[in-house]
């Protein structure tokens, strides 16, 4: 699509590098007006840095680019916008408090007296409204009124595009100026009939004009939507074509370096070197919930957990699983039912948001792992790099040392950070939410392999995921979270990825 027209956007020869450290090298890019191209790669390959400097939060050391046929070198995240480059970025960002127009125009706010700070509130209502407009098919699905915190999942989402879209500003004719439209793992936290009605409003935005530069993971969705991708590897281009006509394969094998076998063989081989430990039916309770319930979702869930086994929790996004997860943790109210934890070491949670809550990305990757209540209360800072480094050796996390900032980690290398911290608390139960969200394949199988690793020494493990086949994979037995209610679980060798969808949408 769009091979004979100029390119919207068009990055030749891009280069940066952190220090010592190159990130991008010799990028070259062509992204096509009215169309959607997907940014695939590892963690650590190059996207993010690639997308900050098209956001115009990073300046490149080398390179030129061009943005409908213009030189465009923006200084400033505001410079870009200006320019019509907009951002949804992958962690949710809305005020949960505040209403869809204040969501959309926050930060953006026009002025009706400027010396006096008085907003212009129908203008920004009608700002609001023409994006809002752009995003849902039906205008009355997302009251403009309505708290973002009201709002389902899908439909948060598409707020944030209506806002990043609003930050582009308006033209003359009360259209929307924005061009290019930049997507961070937009369905990572939405469920499969969720992303599907995501993208057709993102069809429907490209068939509109939008540009859309779309950082995925998720190949099926990449296929399914995408009409060009560029894979990189390394901090270079290492594959681009049309993803309809390329085998998934063949994307995954430019985006590794090699067979996607050969990482799941690897990952088989570190997990069976662990000796086995106490099996799911013979391992001691060390968790027993009955009849639970939370003020909104679970509606009522039993479950028993035994040491040595991981236990997945299948379902829809809003069938409540990560508010049972935080009732198990005693982060969240419990309105009925029972807990029962029967663990000396106590029992931890790996928050699916790990920028929200799970980690502190302005501090170091060092104090991240070092956080925690029982830890001491002074510490000198060798002792806490020292553990930092630890870690990084004991995860091979990729970063230039502990005393790196954990935001400017990939969302792979976030990841292990929290679970490096939840190790050295040497939990006995250990609640993962979502551990594979917004990470690479490669980074995927580490992390599963892993937590197959801690159960055959011992731990006990409930793990929620939207990746079907992680749960099938990965666990001992699977119970489905449907409608607020868990059913009882069962061997994961009697599920398939078909069988536990056709259960939680049933």
């Amino acid at each position: 699509m769009g091979g004979e027209r100029a390119p919207l956007l068009e990055v030749t020869g891009l280069a940066k590098a952190f220090g010592p450290n190159p990130v991008l090298r010799d990028v070259s890019l062509l992204v096509a007006p009215a169309s959607i191209h997907a940014l695939l790669g590892e963690n650590g390959a190059g996207k993010s840095t690639l997308a900050r400097v098209l956001l115009g939060m990073e300046r490149a050391d080398a390179g030129a680019i061009l943005l409908g046929g213009a030189r465009y070198a923006p200084a400033s995240a505001e410079e870009a916008r200006r320019a019509g480059v907009v951002l949804v970025p992958q962690e949710r960002t809305l005020c949960a408090h505040l209403t869809v127009v204040d969501n959309v125009m926050l930060g953006i706010e026009p002025l009706a007296r400027a010396r006096l700070g008085i907003r212009d509130r129908s203008r920004a209502r009608a700002v609001a409204r023409a994006a809002i407009a752009l995003v849902t098919a039906d205008p009355g699905r997302v009251p403009l009124d309505a708290r973002a915190g009201e709002l389902g999942v899908a439909d948060q989402q598409l707020v944030e595009i209506a806002r990043a879209l609003a930050q582009g500003g308006l033209r003359e004719d009360g259209r929307l100026a924005a061009r290019l439209l930049v997507l961070d793992e937009p369905t990572s936290s939405l469920g499969q009939s969720d992303a599907a009605r995501l993208f057709e409003r993102v069809g429907a935005l490209r068939d509109a004009g939008l540009a859309v530069l779309l950082v995925t993971h998720f190949l099926s969705d990449v296929r399914a939507h995408a009409d060009r991708y560029t894979v990189l590897r390394d901090g270079r281009v290492a594959g681009e074509g049309d993803p309809r006509e390329i085998e998934p394969a063949q994307i995954v094998r430019e985006m590794l370096g090699r067979a996607l076998d050969d990482t799941r063989a690897n990952a088989d081989s570190r997990a069976s070197a662990v000796p086995e430990a106490a099996r799911p039916d013979g391992g001691e309770v060390v968790l027993e919930a009955e009849g639970v319930s939370g003020v909104k979702r679970p509606k009522r869930a039993s479950l028993t957990l035994r040491r040595g086994e991981i236990l997945g929790i299948a379902g829809l996004v809003g069938s409540g699983r990560t508010e049972l997860l935080r009732i198990l943790a005693g982060l969240d109210p419990r309105r009925g039912g029972t807990v029962a934890l029967r663990a000396p070491r106590g029992i931890g949670l790996l928050s699916e948001d790990r920028g929200g809550e799970g980690l502190m990305l302005g501090r170091s990757l060092a104090e991240n792992v070092w956080l925690s209540p029982r830890a001491p209360r002074f510490a000198r800072p060798r002792s806490v790099l020292s553990e930092g480094a630890r870690w990084i050796e004991e995860l091979a996390i990729r970063a230039r040392g502990p005393e790196q900032r954990a935001g400017e980690l990939s969302g792979g290398n976030q990841q292990k950070v929290q679970i490096a911290r939840l190790l050295r608390e040497d939990f006995d139960v250990l609640l993962v939410d979502e551990p594979t969200r917004g990470i690479d394949v490669a980074s995927k199988a580490q992390v599963l392999a892993l937590l197959r690793d801690l159960a055959r020494a011992g731990k006990a493990i409930v793990l929620v995921s939207s990746q079907l086949d992680e749960l099938v994979t990965t666990c001992d037995r699977i119970a489905v979270l449907r409608r607020g209610t868990l059913d009882p679980p069962r061997p994961a060798s009697s599920w398939t990825e078909a069988s536990l969808l056709l259960e939680a949408s049933s």
